[in-house]
């Protein structure tokens, strides 16, 4: 279950599902990190291009970053697409992932999971995953071409859009069950609904303001 933490005067959002290391959601506002050696963020391009946390600074067209030490952190940017948080309980990694229509259609949940496991033995029986606040169904309406774009990746479809709006949420979910994931904590907040807590890029007319989903192997106190 999702809850909201107060620091500094503005509101974090963790989940109780994941508690052994650090991983929360902002909200509008202030930003706040951990302590860590490097806070990494990618060049982020709606991509489903995965990468792994080296010695690099700079991750150009990439909407995934695998985290495996324990010194830095990683965040990606929000506003209305899906953010996605795993961590593996067995191999202590973890990744963030950014999966807006284009992300979700092309699997970037799937992909990340998929490359934990091919380079580290994730199973995804031993998946965390969390899904933070995005738009969601009620407020979502997109082509009918995207609709079925998106309906055509996971098996079961049933309650995931109602005409032609999509809940991005649940697709992105789904295709994690569909792999095997059994742990999985959807946040219930619409990011256009609730636009006094999260940036929403369809509700504010393009903004370019963003949430950020954070991650780092530590579990350390908030700056």
């Amino acid at each position: 279950m999702f809850y909201f933490e107060d620091f500094n005067g503005t509101k974090i959002m963790k989940s109780d599902m994941l508690t052994e290391v650090t991983a929360y959601f902002t909200t509008r506002g202030e930003v706040s990190f951990p302590e860590s050696k490097r806070i990494i963020h990618p060049t982020q391009t709606h991509s489903d291009h995965v990468e792994i946390v080296d010695e690099r600074i700079d991750y150009p067209d990439t909407d995934g970053l695998i985290l495996t030490n324990t010194e830095d952190t990683v965040y990606l940017k929000f506003a209305d697409c899906t953010p996605l948080i795993f961590y593996d309980k067995e191999n202590k990694i973890g990744a963030v992932s950014h999966a807006g229509w284009r992300g979700t259609a092309a699997k970037i949940g799937v992909k990340t999971i998929n490359k934990m496991s091919a380079n580290f033995g994730t199973k995804p029986e031993n998946i965390v995953a969390l899904i933070g606040a995005a738009i969601s169904i009620c407020c979502y309406e997109v082509s009918e071409e995207i609709r079925d774009t998106l309906l055509a990746t996971v098996e079961n479809p049933i309650g995931l859009y109602e005409g032609r709006n999509v809940d991005l949420k649940g697709i992105n979910a789904q295709q994690l069950r569909e792999i095997g994931v059994k742990n999985i904590d959807v946040c219930p907040y619409c990011t256009s609904c609730n636009n006094d807590l999260f940036y929403s890029y369809r509700k504010e007319n393009g903004t370019k303001e963003r949430h950020l989903a954070v991650f780092t192997r530590m579990r350390v106190g908030i700056i």
